[in-house]
């Protein structure tokens, strides 16, 4: 309900103004008092030997941050750098921090987005709430370049590079401050950055254009892959930030939808739930994120669809530069 107030103009606002502005208002009132600490010196920060890059968003919810920073990852490592991502491991408990994410590491201790970004591209990731630690148990793996997976709020981490991952359908919905509204800062903030990236939608001048670019469905027991127009009798799901994307994405490929079930973001799942939800049709399929949570316990007509982040050629190589100029520069007096 609170996203329909958020993004579809809901009656329920205005019955609900009258306690959720001034809580806005307090929360921007703190938000900002909090950022001024930083920048004075009031607070501590963290700078890191190696450039740092943010990637985050100012809205609450999922805009398409975990494949910018797989992308990012990718072409730094077709580089030549050895990146590594921290992250905060929204959901998850570990035994201890911080925690470095291998083959063996549960989503239960890492997250899922974490454990996602590890398997595809064997990257370095270090999970802790503070991020600072994450990275400097990144740093003896001989990481040159850290990525964060979040943390555009998280001004404890200085950084070099900051992304704005903007959902180019929904944008800023009603552009008030939480709990009002999606924004965690005002669209103020979007001037002080170095890159806003339209995830779908219509993007505004100046804004780099992302596609989410899906693969062949991939089974989540054995491995094979198959179109998704194959697969008949489709039972979806996705628990992610904003889960019609997904089945929007399932639609355009001619899937075979029997029946749609969102789920919160970074939701756990018990087998029996899953195993119900399948049984309504002949397959399951899930978000790639979904798929890194449940792959011990996979049905052998489970199924996730990846996708991947693809930028115009002129974006890539604006972005790209930037990032080089920022690591051969990085220390230097100039810098």
């Amino acid at each position: 309900m609170v996203e329909k107030i958020w993004f579809e103009n809901h009656w329920l606002k205005y019955l609900l103004w009258p306690l959720l502005w001034p809580l806005s208002k307090l929360f921007g009132r703190i938000s900002r008092s909090r950022r001024q600490g930083y920048q004075q010196g009031n607070k501590s920060t963290y700078r890191a030997p190696v450039p740092v890059i943010v990637v985050g968003n100012i809205t609450a919810g999922g805009n398409g941050k975990t494949p910018v920073v797989i992308w990012l990852v990718e072409k730094l490592q077709e580089l030549g750098f050895t990146p590594g991502v921290v992250s905060r491991g929204y959901g998850a408990k570990a035994p201890s921090y911080p925690l470095i994410v291998d083959n063996t590491t549960t989503t239960s201790h890492c997250g899922d987005e974490p454990k996602l970004i590890f398997k595809r591209t064997n990257a370095p990731v270090a999970v802790d709430p503070v991020r600072a630690n994450a990275v400097q148990a990144l740093l003896p793996l001989g990481v040159d370049i850290i990525i964060t997976d979040d943390g555009l709020q998280h001004y404890a981490l200085e950084r070099d590079i900051e992304f704005a991952v903007v959902d180019g359908k929904r944008r800023f919905g009603n552009q008030q401050l939480i709990p009002l509204g999606p924004l965690r800062e005002g669209i103020e903030r979007l001037a002080e950055v170095d890159f806003i990236i339209t995830n779908g939608g219509h993007a505004h001048s100046g804004e780099a254009v992302m596609t989410l670019q899906p693969s062949l469905a991939v089974n989540v027991k054995t491995g094979k892959q198959i179109p998704v127009s194959q697969l008949k009798a489709l039972v979806a799901m996705a628990g992610i930030g904003h889960p019609p994307r997904f089945f929007h994405t399932l639609e355009h490929l001619g899937a075979d939808l029997v029946h749609c079930q969102g789920f919160a973001d970074h939701q756990d799942f018990q087998v029996s739930q899953l195993v119900e939800l399948a049984a309504r049709g002949t397959h399951l399929i899930m978000t790639e994120k979904d798929a890194v949570k449940c792959s011990d316990y996979a049905q052998d007509n489970w199924w996730y669809l990846p996708v991947s982040a693809s930028f115009s050629q002129q974006d890539e190589h604006r972005i790209l530069e930037r990032i080089k100029q920022t690591k051969e520069n990085y220390g230097s007096p100039s810098a």
